[in-house]
């Protein structure tokens, strides 16, 4: 896939914007997690609403990881 920040939006469909979305939001709380400024169970739990809010469906943890 390519990098997030380089991505022409007005070509993808509306799950992939979504899709993409995630992974901004996701990277951002691994990076607050990374510099201490969350707790792990603080990014778990927002990682969690994230994921229900969104309905991204997760068929893995490698999904996450994306």
């Amino acid at each position: 896939m390519k990098s997030i920040e380089n991505v022409d939006w007005s070509f993808l469909s509306y799950e992939e914007k979504n899709r993409l979305l995630f992974q901004r939001q996701k990277k951002t709380l691994d990076m607050f997690l990374e510099r201490g400024a969350i707790s792990q169970a603080q990014h778990d739990k927002s990682l969690h609403d994230l994921i229900q809010k969104m309905g991204i469906a997760i068929e893995s943890e490698a999904a996450l990881s994306d």
